[in-house]
């Protein structure tokens, strides 16, 4: 009899799970960075994306370029616990990391951390040390229980004045080396590894917060539950932020806030938890109105200033004329000043917004043309209201104050910025590739392809960096350069090597770094970024390896940026998207007119009517992307330029995108108005 040995199947070191919406292109270098952190563990890993009904090939890329990863698909989006929790009931590994989509780990970041976990059985939790896009320290890697005195100082902004005070620095442990472990009360869900023990013993992340909070709450029960939460600074990770939600905006200030609130109900005693929530809703109006004011602030201030200057251009102009040239001497009356001149102001800018004068790149053309416009308008009508008719001399001398007064305010802003005079061109940014000879080639190409307004000056070569280890990456601070032997014209010329970079960042008066993630690994960008200068500021982004992105943060606040095939879309260039919306106006209105003809004709009177209404409110427009990926802000489209093609039915999803995406890329108002007459029987799609 052979007695057959029986194998048991090898232990699950580590679960790695990532929920995704909408960020296809972090998500890609993200899951490249998990791959290479996953082959320097050197033990079974089960890595998990959750994708909660992106828009934007985020399932596709993932099955294409990663057939390892365990997918699961979301036809809703059910929010950050839920989704989580999907991939951690099935999930197999000692070890459980939740990590967010928009960040790069370091190659040895699991094997780092697993090993900690190893040495600390009391760990249930753990953090490690977070940087933004620019390499600067994220100070949520570490954080205290939002108690209600913590949480005040934190939403009054005493923590911000005093991070490092022990009292009022609390909620960012301010006080705390960021470069020393510390055990510590809350986690962030960005990178959150966990003991699967502990979470069998506390539980999942609860389902009742949306997005926000949830990190908090497990990391409360983790301690509650007799376990420690440690932050770990042996390894780091990129974490660009603020894509999902946009920190600054009013949706961001109630989901977090509200997300307090559920804290403090669910662990707070009675009495101290209606105390709390009285806080975070006066804070949530605070905050709001502060974000509502500062948005409106960056919009309105150049018109305000604007107005301004033309009116008190105006008042002087006024009483010169009056004084020397006015053919009935006397004053004009009070109410010249007080209201025609207002309706004259905005007469002038809203005509000189409408023509682009406040697009950049700023030409003068533009404002030259609103104002005339503006101008011609302000006669004509004039000239039917004989109660209004003052001037026609001050009119036109207005419109010429207007012109030198936004074309004068344009330069000085320009200049003072730029330190140069030349307004109507768009000031290139200076560019440098850290990378290989055939790397920098195809970012100049994806650059090229994508309309960047930049000067690749060259690229810095990093020769055999893998084999060399990461003292290789250390800039030296006063390498020998000779900037002759380099043209700065010719792109594919090497400008030095990789310790030379900070003295190449000065030399060529450089403004942003792209590194390219085939050649350098994750832990060596990380470590040029805190090594390198930080004056001159330089920007940073990365090329991952195969990818079409090319990815960065100027911020830790602001939300990541990228470089890609399809960034210059005619479609969402500011003039075009302003006369599409003027379009959707004008049809809608003419729709509802013809609306008891039309809904003889359509599928769905109720869809019909609904979108019209919706199309005249702005949440939605005619004709539009539905298959390809827009930007975050773009609104629902009724219809797609496929839907005007001949067999339109018979046409696959990828065939509808490509058609889609040269609509955008070549767009002119004429197409919507082709695609309405094409499709009139189908205006009450939903």
């Amino acid at each position: 009899m052979t007695v057959m040995a029986v194998i048991s199947p090898p232990v699950v070191k580590l679960s790695v799970i990532i929920v995704n919406y909408n960020v296809c292109y972090f998500l890609e270098q993200a899951l490249l960075s998990v791959r290479r952190a996953v082959e320097k563990l050197g033990q079974p890993v089960e890595v998990f994306v959750v994708d909660n009904n992106s828009a934007d090939g985020s399932v596709a890329m993932v099955r294409a370029r990663f057939p390892e990863v365990i997918l699961i698909a979301n036809h809703d989006n059910p929010g950050f616990s839920k989704a989580n929790n999907q991939a951690l009931r099935i999930a197999k590994g000692e070890y459980q990391l939740l990590l967010n989509p928009d960040t790069v780990v370091e190659e040895d970041t699991f094997r780092a951390c697993c090993e900690f976990m190893d040495q600390h059985p009391d760990c249930g939790g753990l953090g490690v040390k977070m940087l933004d896009g620019q390499g600067r320290f994220l100070p949520e890697s570490k954080r205290a229980l939002p108690t209600p005195a913590v949480a005040f100082y934190k939403m009054f902004g005493l923590a911000a004045l005093f991070p490092k005070s022990r009292t009022f620095g609390r909620y960012h442990l301010g006080f705390l080396d960021n470069d020393k472990t510390h055990a510590v009360e809350v986690l962030s869900g960005a990178f959150m590894l966990m003991r699967k023990a502990a979470l069998d013993q506390v539980g999942l992340l609860d389902e009742d917060y949306f997005m926000y909070g949830e990190d908090i709450d497990l990391s409360y029960r983790l301690t509650l539950g007799g376990w420690k939460n440690y932050y770990f600074p042996g390894t780091r990770i990129i974490h660009y932020k603020g894509e999902s939600t946009k920190r600054t905006s009013v949706n961001y200030v109630f989901v977090f806030y509200r997300a307090m609130v559920i804290f403090a109900r669910k662990h707070f005693a009675p009495g101290n938890a209606g105390t709390f929530s009285l806080l975070i809703n006066l804070a949530i109006w605070l905050r709001a109105g502060a974000a509502v004011l500062e948005r409106l602030a960056q919009r309105v201030a150049p018109l305000l200033l604007d107005a301004g200057l033309i009116w008190l251009g105006v008042f002087f102009l006024k009483e010169y004329w009056e004084n020397n040239h006015k053919f009935v001497p006397g004053e004009y009356p009070p109410q010249y000043m007080l209201l025609a001149v207002p309706a004259y102001i905005v007469v002038w800018l809203t005509s000189v917004f409408l023509s682009g004068g406040y697009d950049p790149p700023v030409r003068t053309s533009r404002v030259v043309r609103g104002v005339f416009v503006g101008t011609l308008v302000i006669s004509a009508v004039s000239n039917f209201l004989d109660a209004w008719r003052f001037s026609k001399a001050l009119i036109i001398l207005g419109g010429a104050w207007a012109v030198a007064a936004l074309v004068g305010r344009q330069l000085l802003a320009h200049f003072l910025k730029y330190r140069d005079l030349r307004l109507s061109e768009r000031r290139q940014k200076n560019i440098a590739i850290v990378g290989s000879g055939p790397e920098s080639r195809r970012v100049r190409q994806l650059l090229e392809t994508a309309g960047v307004q930049a000067r690749v000056i060259g690229y810095v070569n990093v020769g055999d960096i893998r084999a060399k280890g990461k003292e290789a990456v250390e800039p030296e601070r006063h390498s020998p350069i000779h900037p002759f032997t380099h043209s700065p014209t010719e792109p594919s010329e090497a400008l030095g090597e990789l310790r030379q970079l900070a003295d190449i960042i000065r030399l060529y008066a450089l403004d942003e770094l792209i590194f390219c993630g085939k050649d350098l690994p994750a832990s060596q960008i990380i470590a040029l970024m805190l090594a390198l200068p930080h004056d001159p500021p330089v920007a940073y982004k990365i090329l991952p390896e195969d990818s079409q992105y090319i990815i960065g943060s100027s911020s830790k606040d602001s939300p990541g940026d990228y470089y890609t095939l399809d960034i210059a879309l005619n479609l969402y260039q500011p003039r075009q998207a302003r006369a599409k919306r003027l379009l959707d106006l004008l049809s809608s209105a003419a729709l509802l007119l013809l609306a008891p003809l039309l809904l003889w004709f359509q599928a769905s009177k109720t869809g019909f009517l609904g979108n019209v209404l919706k199309v005249l409110t702005g949440r939605r427009t005619w004709v539009g992307l539905r298959y390809a990926a827009g930007p975050p802000r773009a609104v629902p489209a009724v219809l797609s330029p496929a839907d005007a093609a001949a067999k339109s039915s018979l046409l696959n999803d990828a065939t509808r995108r490509r058609l889609e995406l040269l609509y955008a890329k070549d767009y002119e108002p004429g197409m919507d108005l082709g695609v309405l007459w094409r499709c009139w029987r189908r205006l009450g799609n939903v």
